[in-house]
């Protein structure tokens, strides 16, 4: 089959990676009228989709030679690329594989070009929200590759999107995606520095924190405070962010952009959201 004639009428959407972001964005698909199949490692992993209309693959291989469409929602870049290799020679021509992890835009680059080989389109495409958005149906989905694979998959994009922006060729979506969890930690350190000097005061840190979330300070850094960040998972969570700040570095060193000062600052917004947290449920 090829792309054109598959083009024509709705993918058949392969899922790789069923986590706590990839379950509910594959059962999104499912939901919206896409053949929905998909692939696991632990058997384990498919049973919350025993109630969504599915097919299981036996291999990798296998869910490769039946899909049009291939999204993989796993770890990092290396997962990634292990994953395309064991796929490629079992993809259809015309056929789309998706990266909605977050990783360096030279590996999305490096994924490209080894698609292209194979007449098989590759886009980054991560999200942004967290699984409540992926839940809501309502992530930000931030696209990198061939204008015309970004088309045949927005569908599917839509599917789990409130947004979907396709922001230029291979490696954009990585970009704007590193640049999200930057800012977003830049802002982390930011409250974190406004709290430290209010704590000196007589005020009331929570209630200071809420009228500050309704004003013109008003950031998703501050509105994840207590709600999707909270204390049984901020450690956590602040692992994830400094891995995210060391792609960004990466990422910046790749392109020969110096960008010390922020990864730093970032790093420290990542690190000191336990202490940020814990100050302000003191």
């Amino acid at each position: 089959m090829n792309g054109t004639t598959a083009s024509r009428r709705s993918p058949v959407v392969g899922f790789i990676g069923l986590g706590d972001q990839g379950l509910p964005m594959a059962r999104a698909v499912a939901e919206a009228g896409f053949d929905l199949r998909v692939w696991a490692r632990r058997p384990a992993s498919l049973e919350p989709l025993a109630s969504t209309p599915h097919e299981a693959a036996d291999s990798v291989e296998d869910l490769a030679a039946a899909c049009d469409v291939v999204a993989l929602c796993v770890g990092t870049d290396e997962d990634v690329e292990r994953l395309v290799a064991q796929m490629l020679p079992h993809l259809r021509s015309g056929a789309v594989v998706v990266n909605h992890g977050t990783g360096v835009p030279a590996a999305a680059t490096r994924l490209a070009e080894q698609g292209a080989a194979h007449q098989v389109a590759v886009l980054d495409a991560p999200v942004s929200g967290g699984r409540p958005a992926a839940e809501e149906k309502r992530l930000t989905c931030m696209v990198g590759g061939p204008d015309a694979a970004f088309e045949q998959c927005r569908p599917v994009f839509e599917a789990f999107s409130a947004h979907v922006v396709h922001l230029g060729q291979a490696g954009a979506g990585q970009t704007a995606k590193l640049f999200n969890n930057a800012l977003l930690m830049l802002n982390q350190r930011s409250i974190a520095d406004i709290v430290a000097l209010a704590s000196q005061l007589d005020l009331d840190l929570t209630s200071l924190v809420d009228v500050l979330k309704l004003g013109s300070a008003a950031s998703a850094a501050l509105s994840l405070l207590n709600t999707m960040v909270r204390t049984d998972n901020v450690e956590h969570l602040s692992k994830v962010e400094a891995l995210d700040m060391e792609l960004f570095d990466q990422a910046m060193r790749d392109a020969g952009v110096e960008a010390g000062e922020v990864t730093e600052r970032g790093l420290s917004g990542a690190r000191g959201l336990p202490a940020l947290l814990a100050r302000l449920n003191d």
